[in-house]
C-alpha cells in the first residue's frame, strides 16, 4: 500500500505527482533558486493533471506538498463527438468498459487523437481523470504544399496537417500520405517513417 507522505519544495523532483491545491499535479521541472540572504525558492513547472495545463509556480520552504499515487492503465480511443466536446474511450482489452472526458479535460493533445490510438488513462481516487498520449505519435500526412527547391524564405519548412488536426511544421522533403512521427509534449515533428 502506498504511504502518502509530505515533502517540502527541496524535495521535489521531476515526475513526481503531487496534491497542489487540492487537484493532482505532476512536476515537469523543479530548480532552487537562491535569492540572497539565505533564502531560496523553488522554480518549477507542474502540469494539472485534470485540466492538463501547465503552469510555473515559485515554492517557498514555508510550502508542503502531500505526494499521492495515481494508477493508470491502457485505453483505446473511439470516436470524438466534436459538438459536446466529448471524447470517447474504452479499457484497451474490454471494449465494453467505456468512459468519456471532456475537452478542457484533455486540451491540446485531442489533436492528436486518432481512432484505436492507444493511451493511458490516469486515475485518481477511483476517477478518471485524463489520458496521456505516447510522447511519440505516429500520424498520416493529410495536408501539406509541395517542397519548393531553392526556396530560402521559409528555411527549409512547410506547415502540414495530420489526421486529427494538428498542424505542424515539416521539412520540405515530407509529402501527403506520409507516416510521420511527433513528439506529443512538444508539438514538434521528430522523423518521417519509413514506407511500407
Amino acid at each position: 500500500m502506498f504511504e502518502n507522505h509530505m515533502l517540502s519544495p527541496n524535495e521535489l523532483k521531476k515526475g513526481m505527482k503531487i496534491l497542489f491545491n487540492n487537484e493532482p499535479h505532476e512536476v515537469l521541472e523543479a530548480k532552487i533558486m537562491f535569492k540572497g540572504r539565505g533564502h531560496t525558492v523553488v522554480q518549477s513547472r507542474v502540469k494539472n493533471l485534470a485540466t492538463g495545463s501547465v503552469t510555473p509556480q515559485s515554492f517557498h520552504p514555508s510550502d508542503i506538498f502531500e505526494e499521492i499515487e495515481l494508477k493508470k492503465f491502457e485505453a483505446k480511443f473511439l470516436y470524438a463527438q466534436l459538438g459536446k466536446n466529448r471524447y470517447f474511450f474504452c479499457e484497451k482489452n474490454n471494449p465494453a468498459k467505456r468512459f468519456d472526458l471532456g475537452k478542457e479535460q484533455i486540451g491540446e493533445t485531442s489533436i492528436f487523437l486518432t481512432p484505436n490510438k492507444i493511451v493511458e488513462a490516469i486515475v485518481f481516487e477511483d476517477k478518471i481523470i485524463n489520458i496521456a498520449l505516447p510522447v511519440k505519435s505516429q500520424l498520416k500526412v493529410m495536408e501539406t504544399p509541395p517542397g519548393v527547391r531553392g526556396d530560402r524564405s521559409q528555411s527549409g519548412t512547410k506547415q502540414a496537417t495530420l489526421e486529427g488536426g494538428a498542424k505542424v511544421n515539416v521539412p520540405l522533403f515530407v509529402q501527403e500520405g506520409d507516416i510521420i512521427e511527433i513528439n506529443t509534449e512538444t508539438g514538434e515533428y521528430t522523423r518521417r517513417m519509413d514506407k511500407e
